[in-house]
């Protein structure tokens, strides 16, 4: 089902054409309220009660739950994608003649953890290429072998929007006895994702991007067979027993349930926690398929705006609907930065990739306006 417009649900001027969500989502009017509302809440501790160090923590984790289909015991609250991948790094076995496969050009989140990994143990990193030919999925499937320990990718490649089958990843590094991470920060929210289907070790998505929410603040899922680990933390709320602050001295070794023990120390976070319960909220009213659906719609004109203008793009096939790369073969315009600014229109640059990313509060008219300043910035390099 299309959605209608939500522009009016953000504080985006009318001058101003956002189409890079895949940097930072604007904020909500709606999460905006909730940590205003936060921050003057803060001004009175002393009407904070110990059940409120953990209620709000505990909605926000059942909201991230009930967007990946999971139980809420399964989610840990974690300030950044690197910290979720760094869980399973720290977590995960591996040999020194096991190998840990990656895509080319990854976002390097999920890079450094793995490269650390691999100096530690001895353990090698083989990174997947593909040619114009081979799905990512494909090339994948490839090089995932009896050697391999761990496979870490996304689900859509962050600098053009081409997809990863997780299902058949999922399948594949289950059959050579593979653990399998994912970062979900550039579609959890935007792109359906099926957890119980494709059985991911570990998942971690930021809250900032699709999911709406404020930085600094996001999700990992654990699955079961790890939710006896290693924390990164040992932080004192994620014991058992915290809840009773007049016993925190009776040291305890068990941990709270579930991946609750690889929350981030300070995980209650007063402010964030009300504003990504907003923005969750709002996702789920809105439903992830119907939030696809709609902006693929945006993309789809991309796509057809950009053939016309001689850019190559990723074909629908091979793409989650979200976002879209174009590429030219004459490069990206050196002016093309200028006029974007000068016009108020905000994309990414990524590599060779001019990197679009709509959401609900864009239209077709944002879409045009878009390429309008690409045929300028072209002939102005012709000049």
């Amino acid at each position: 089902m299309l959605i209608e417009s939500a522009h009016d649900l953000f504080q985006i001027p009318n001058d101003v054409t956002y189409l890079n969500c895949a940097n930072m989502a604007p904020q909500l009017k709606a999460v905006t309220e909730a940590g205003l509302g936060a921050v003057r809440a803060k001004e009175s501790p002393w009407n904070l009660t110990a059940p409120e160090w953990f209620s709000g923590a505990e909605t926000l984790r059942a909201l991230a739950a009930q967007l990946l289909h999971v139980e809420a015991g399964g989610i840990a609250l974690v300030p950044a994608a690197s910290y979720g991948i760094a869980v399973a790094a720290a977590n995960l076995p591996i040999a020194k003649d096991q190998t840990v496969v990656l895509i080319d050009q990854e976002f390097p989140s999920n890079v450094y953890a793995w490269r650390e990994v691999a100096r530690k143990t001895g353990s090698g990193i083989r990174t997947v290429r593909r040619d114009g030919n081979t799905s990512w999925t494909e090339a994948l499937e490839d090089e995932i072998d009896e050697q391999t320990a761990i496979v870490a990718v996304p689900q859509c490649h962050w600098i053009d929007g081409s997809k990863i089958d997780l299902e058949r990843i999922g399948a594949r590094a289950r059959e050579v006895g593979a653990a399998l991470v994912i970062d979900a920060s550039q579609s959890l929210g935007a792109c359906p994702l099926d957890v119980g289907k494709v059985q991911p070790d570990f998942l971690v998505a930021v809250g900032y991007k699709w999911l709406l929410g404020p930085y600094g603040l996001g999700y990992l899922y654990v699955a079961p067979k790890w939710r006896s680990g290693m924390p990164l933390e040992q932080s004192w709320l994620t014991r058992a027993g915290s809840e009773d602050f007049a016993r925190l001295v009776d040291y305890r070794d068990e941990y709270r349930p579930g991946a609750r023990r690889f929350d981030m120390g300070e995980f209650p976070q007063f402010v964030l926690v009300p504003m990504a319960m907003a923005a969750l909220q709002q996702i789920i009213t809105w439903g992830v398929d119907n939030i696809q659906e709609t902006i693929s719609a945006l993309t789809m004109r991309i796509d057809e705006h950009a053939e016309a203008e001689g850019y190559t793009v990723v074909p629908p096939d091979q793409r989650c609907a979200h976002m879209i790369g174009i590429r030219h073969s004459e490069g990206i315009p050196r002016e093309l930065a200028g006029l974007l600014k000068k016009a108020k229109v905000f994309v990414s640059i990524r590599g060779d990739s001019i990197r679009i990313a709509p959401h609900l509060y864009n239209d077709r008219n944002d879409v045009d306006r878009l390429f309008e300043v690409l045929r300028e910035a072209h002939m102005a390099a012709q000049c």
